[in-house]
C-alpha cells in the first residue's frame, strides 16, 4: 500500500460516505502537500466524489490560486485559521464541489515560531450555501516528527470530509 492503512481505511470511510451521499469534495493543501488528495485517490471509485485538490504551498500560490488576500496573510499569517477559511473558501469558489477543506501548518523541523510553534496547523472547512460561516479549528500537535505532524494532520482533514 502506498500510505499506512489507518490513513487509507479513514480515506476509504470518506469516499463511501460522501459517494453515498451525493456529495463533491474539494480540498487546499498547504503543509500536507496533496497527501489528502493522494489518500482519497487511492481508493478505487473517489472519481465519484474528488473533485479536485489545490496544494498551495506559498503564500503567493495562496493569494494567485486560491484568491487568499494578501491582507490576511500578513495580518495573521499563513498557519491562521482566518487563511485557512479563505482558501477553502477559494477551493470551493474554484471547483464543482459542495464541500472543501484547506490545511495550513507548521510541519517543521524550522518555521517555528514562540505563537505557532512546530506542530501548529489549521484547519478550515466550508459547505456550499453555508459560505458565511467559517468552521476552522487550530489544533497544536506533538512535535514528534515532520512526518508523524504530516501524517496526523492528514488524518484529521479527512475526518473533516467525512458527512
Amino acid at each position: 500500500a502506498l500510505l499506512p492503512p489507518d490513513i487509507e481505511d479513514l480515506a476509504r470511510k470518506v469516499v463511501e460516505a460522501n459517494s453515498a451521499a451525493g456529495r463533491q469534495v474539494a480540498v487546499a493543501e498547504s503543509c500536507t502537500g496533496g497527501l489528502v488528495a493522494a489518500a482519497l485517490t487511492e481508493i478505487p471509485g473517489s472519481s465519484a466524489m474528488f473533485d479536485r485538490g489545490f496544494v498551495t504551498y506559498s503564500n503567493e500560490s495562496k493569494m494567485e490560486t486560491l484568491g487568499v488576500p494578501l491582507e490576511i496573510i500578513e495580518t495573521f499569517g499563513a498557519v491562521s485559521i482566518a487563511c485557512a477559511w479563505a482558501m477553502a473558501k477559494g477551493a470551493l469558489e474554484k471547483s464543482k464541489a459542495d464541500v472543501a477543506v484547506a490545511i495550513s501548518g507548521v510541519a517543521g523541523p524550522g518555521g517555528g515560531t514562540d505563537l505557532k510553534p512546530v506542530g501548529t496547523v489549521v484547519f478550515a472547512r466550508v459547505v456550499r450555501g453555508d459560505e458565511g460561516e467559517p468552521e476552522g479549528e487550530l489544533k497544536l500537535f506533538e512535535p514528534t516528527s515532520r512526518a508523524d505532524i504530516r501524517r496526523a494532520a492528514t488524518i484529521c482533514a479527512l475526518e473533516l470530509l467525512l458527512p
